[in-house]
């Protein structure tokens, strides 16, 4: 027999097996914790901030890197910025100080300096998640805006060397998404994040955490969280890029062009809804089926051949028409999906 499942079951199935683990979780956390004792240390009185997945509190497994920055004081800052001196010397003491902290412990670890945009790259040589080949970290060496709000961060591909951003406002505006939806956001950014990743990364992750802050803002079922950031994200991306949620730095760029995520965002959407559509008619098997082609890897897929068969029967009995949505109508489903890839 047929296991018939819920989409709201096979959602919230779906993002278990994506969730990460506890024991990834904690190992991640330990080493940013040295991470940051050894940048604090190399630069006194000065502050460090976590962000990014682990930060955020939507990271997958595989959980493969970490994310954190040291902001200097003030008057250390001095001599850098724009128009004065760039990051580099600056990556260059976290650089030494975290060889010196965490060599003993991490024999294989590597760390880079010379050509990255925006932080010391550290490669521990020990993988967080058994089978992965390593475990990464992003360390940035950041000063304080004048104004006060956000930060300089640097950026060696520019003239200026430097960026203005607010990595810290973002992690306040996420942590604050999950506890007003109860963990939802959290919940649907990671299912977004492995929709995104496995439909060719038409957009980065913090792009589609922004267009989250705006339209998933209360409880609400996960399937129904799909369904809203698909429509406002879809509609979004067709009138231009996305702003900064901190109103500090620039839009925030795309990976394709922005027809081609917005054909991605439409096509998600399309099924988003049929998969309901279907559910709420007492299709269980069309549901699953229409939803699998966002999730593929997540949700399993299902035969509707029965239930598509019954449905052009009943419409032809009724003299209207059947046919409807992305193609799964007829006497087999095929798959119809659109991705542009």
């Amino acid at each position: 027999m047929v296991r018939k499942e819920s989409l709201a079951q096979l959602v919230d199935e779906g993002r278990r097996k994506i969730q990460v683990t506890d024991r990834e979780l904690d190992e991640a956390k330990r080493r940013r914790r040295l991470l940051a004792a050894s940048v604090r240390r190399a630069f006194p009185g000065s502050s460090t901030y976590f962000n990014g997945s682990v930060a955020h509190g939507d990271a997958n497994t595989p959980l493969t890197d970490v994310d954190l920055g040291v902001v200097l004081t003030a008057k250390d800052a001095e001599p850098f910025g724009p128009g004065k001196k760039n990051a580099l010397p600056l990556m260059e003491i976290a650089r030494d100080a975290i060889h010196a902290d965490l060599d003993k412990e991490f024999p294989k670890l590597t760390i880079e300096v010379v050509g990255r945009r925006r932080a010391v790259l550290v490669r521990f040589g020990d993988p967080v998640t058994p089978g992965q080949v390593d475990f990464t970290a992003d360390v940035m060496t950041a000063i304080p805006h004048p104004s006060g709000r956000g930060l300089y961060i640097p950026n060696t591909k520019i003239a200026d060397g430097w960026d203005r951003a607010d990595p810290i406002t973002h992690t306040q505006m996420v942590l604050q998404a999950i506890e007003d939806t109860k963990v939802v956001f959290a919940r649907t950014v990671r299912l977004l994040k492995h929709w995104n990743c496995t439909h060719s990364k038409p957009m980065c992750s913090w792009n589609i955490k922004a267009l989250g802050l705006d339209c998933i803002d209360e409880p609400m079922p996960l399937i129904d969280a799909l369904q809203t950031f698909f429509a406002y994200a879809a509609d979004e991306i067709d009138k231009g890029p996305t702003p900064d949620p901190a109103g500090v730095a620039g839009a925030i760029p795309l990976n394709l062009p922005r027809p081609e995520v917005r054909k991605r965002l439409c096509t998600a959407r399309d099924y988003i809804d049929l998969a309901i559509q279907h559910e709420t008619a007492g299709r269980p098997l069309s549901a699953q089926h229409a939803l699998h082609q966002v999730l593929p890897e997540l949700v399993p897929d299902a035969d509707a051949t029965e239930e598509e068969a019954s449905r052009l029967a009943r419409g032809t009995r009724l003299g209207g028409t059947a046919a409807s949505g992305l193609g799964l109508a007829g006497g087999s489903v095929t798959s119809t999906r659109a991705w542009g890839d």
